[in-house]
């Protein structure tokens, strides 16, 4: 059963699935669509053309949906997609997309947004991420699955992030980070492997496997995408999918080989 406080507003228009709550002084507009069993605080925005699933719980004080902090935008019709159960906590803000970066921006399920995230325009993040408080994706960012950004960190336009990766927090990131890597400092660089986040996900002979690749990659004199061109023909799913994210990066991969 659904319970709506009295004093939140929602337009005409909107859908509100089953067993939803809305608390006080919250805010829907006509375009937006609320998934079942999502739990949405007091004093939260919602509005523009925002799809949001089931199972997710939005905190105070939230706003989700509102126009592209883009010059460029200029009233076209964009969009922001949020998937199923995941945690938005409080004063995070969430843009859509804009017509430059293809008018979506999309947030994947069991991702924990946590206070004051900003999630800028045309973002992409997959599956199971964690941003600290105060981590800011800027513009046409990029997050794999299993991400994790600490806090105070922020991300700059167009960077893609690979699956498992982890930035520590206060960092600023401004190239490309593979995946299964830590990096660190401003500018961020590698520092290793996301070993823990590896055990906690992968076997172990795979992370002996990633250990050996990324050696190869990053402690030898060859030029990085000579080394990762042949690596992507390898049959571990978790080499090639390293070595075709280095290959396909634009803005470069965050290292340092004379440390």
């Amino acid at each position: 059963m659904s319970f709506i406080h009295p004093t939140a507003i929602i337009e005409a228009g909107a859908t509100i699935g089953k067993n939803v709550s809305i608390g006080a002084y919250s805010y829907i507009s006509k375009d937006v669509s609320i998934g079942d069993n999502t739990k949405i605080g007091s004093h939260t925005l919602i509005e523009g053309n925002t799809t949001i699933g089931s199972g997710n719980e939005i905190f105070s004080h939230a706003v989700i949906g509102s126009i592209p902090q883009d010059l460029k935008y200029s009233g076209e019709k964009v969009e922001l997609i949020i998937g199923n159960n995941n945690k938005i906590r409080e004063f995070t803000l969430i843009n859509p997309g804009t017509k430059g970066g293809g008018g979506v921006t999309k947030i994947g399920d069991n991702n924990l947004l946590m206070g004051y995230v900003h999630i800028a325009h045309d973002v992409i993040i997959q599956n199971n991420c964690i941003l600290a408080n105060a981590a800011t994706l800027a513009g046409h960012v990029e997050l794999g699955s299993g991400v994790v950004i600490g806090g105070l960190t922020p991300i700059h336009q167009f960077v893609k992030i690979g699956d498992m990766a982890m930035i520590a927090g206060a960092s600023a990131v401004s190239q490309d980070v593979p995946p299964y890597c830590l990096v660190e400092g401003n500018r961020a660089k590698l520092r290793g492997l996301n070993l823990t986040g590896l055990r906690r996900n992968i076997a172990t002979e795979d992370i002996n496997r990633i250990k050996s690749a990324y050696k190869e990659l990053f402690s030898g004199t060859r030029p990085l995408k000579e080394v990762a061109k042949e690596l992507s023909r390898s049959e571990n799913s978790y080499i090639s999918n390293l070595a075709q994210f280095i290959l396909n990066s634009t803005r470069g991969i965050a290292y340092d080989r004379t440390k």
